[in-house]
C-alpha cells in the first residue's frame, strides 16, 4: 500500500504549494486529506490514521503544537503506530536553529524543494519496514514528538536564559487582589481558558501569561509539564496511578484529593527506576 498523509494548512495556495511538491519529491505519497485548522486536523488524523502528518505551527483556533499533543494522547496505538510528524514554519531563524539542533525535520514556507527532499528522504527511512522493533515503535515515536514539541514550541535547548522566577505575582479567584505567591509553595499550575490556574496547598490564584510563556521561566528539575494543560511540582508528587483504561494521573502532596492527569507524551518520567 502507498503511505499516506494529512496536511494542515490555514493558508490553501501554500497548502497547494506543498501538495504539489511532494508530488514530485514523493510520487507514491497519498494525501488523504488537507485540512486549514488544529481541531480538524486532530480528527481527520483519527478517523484516516494517515502515517506523516504535515502540520501548520500557526492555524486559527487551535494551532498545531496544541494540535500534535492533543492527538498524542488520542492516537489508537493499538490499531496504528503513530504517525511520522512533521512541522511547517514560516522562516524564522531561530526556528531553523531549533529545529536543526534537535536534528529534527521541519518544512519552511513557502515550500523549498531541497529542504522537502531531505525531509522526505527522512520519513522514507522511518517509515521502512523494520526500522524500529515492535516494542520500543511506540517510545520512539513519543520521543520524537516530544523533541519536536520541544523545538516547535521556541524553547531554547539549553534552558531558559533567565533566572527561575522565585515569586508569582496573581489574582484571587475574585480578581480584586494581587498575591505575591512564592514559587516554592506552587505545587501545579494549569491551563483553563484564558488563564492559569496556579494551586497551592490552600489557596488557589490566576495568571494571565500562557502556559507555554511560562514554562521557560520554571526551574526545570522542579517543575515538570505531565500534559499539554498541567505542569507540576516534581517532589509534590506522593503517587501515580494507572487506570483500567491505561490513562496515568498523580496524586500530589498537599492536594489529595486531586487527580492530576498526564499525558501519554509525559509518561516515561513516572516509570519505575
Amino acid at each position: 500500500m502507498p503511505p499516506t498523509a494529512l496536511i494542515a494548512e490555514d493558508e490553501p495556495l501554500l497548502a497547494q504549494a506543498l501538495q504539489a511538491e511532494l508530488a514530485q519529491a514523493w510520487p507514491e505519497l497519498q494525501v488523504l486529506a488537507t485540512v486549514g485548522d488544529g481541531r480538524r486536523a486532530v480528527a481527520e488524523a483519527l478517523r484516516l490514521q494517515p502515517q506523516v502528518l504535515f502540520f501548520d505551527i500557526r492555524m486559527p483556533g487551535q494551532d498545531g503544537l496544541a494540535a500534535a499533543a492533543e492527538l498524542a494522547d488520542a492516537w489508537p496505538v493499538h490499531e496504528a503506530p503513530m504517525p511520522q510528524l512533521v512541522f511547517v514554519t514560516a522562516y524564522d531563524e531561530y526556528a531553523a536553529r531549533a529545529f536543526e539542533t534537535q536534528a529534527l525535520d521541519y518544512v519552511l514556507k513557502p515550500v523549498q524543494p531541497q529542504r522537502l527532499q531531505r525531509t522526505v528522504a527522512r520519513l522514507r527511512q522511518a517509515l521502512a519496514p523494520g526500522t524500529a522493533p515492535a516494542g520500543d515503535a511506540l517510545d520512539a515515536a513519543l520521543a520524537q514528538w516530544r523533541r519536536l514539541l520541544s523545538a516547535a514550541g521556541g524553547a531554547p535547548s539549553g534552558g531558559a536564559s533567565a533566572a527561575p522566577l522565585k515569586v508569582i505575582a496573581a489574582s484571587d479567584a475574585g480578581g480584586t487582589t494581587v498575591r505575591m505567591v512564592p514559587i516554592e509553595e506552587v505545587l501545579y499550575f494549569e491551563a483553563a481558558d484564558k488563564y492559569v490556574r496556579v494551586l497551592t496547598a490552600d489557596r488557589e490564584h490566576l495568571i494571565r501569561t500562557p502556559l507555554k510563556q511560562l514554562l521557560p521561566q520554571l526551574d526545570p528539575a522542579a517543575f515538570w509539564q505531565v500534559h499539554r494543560a498541567v505542569v507540576v511540582r516534581a517532589g509534590a508528587v506522593e503517587s501515580v496511578h494507572r487506570d483500567d483504561a491505561g490513562k496515568m494521573h498523580l496524586r500530589l502532596r498537599g492536594r489529595p484529593d486531586e487527580k492530576i492527569p498526564v499525558s501519554r507524551l509525559y509518561a516515561h518520567l513516572f516509570r519505575a527506576m
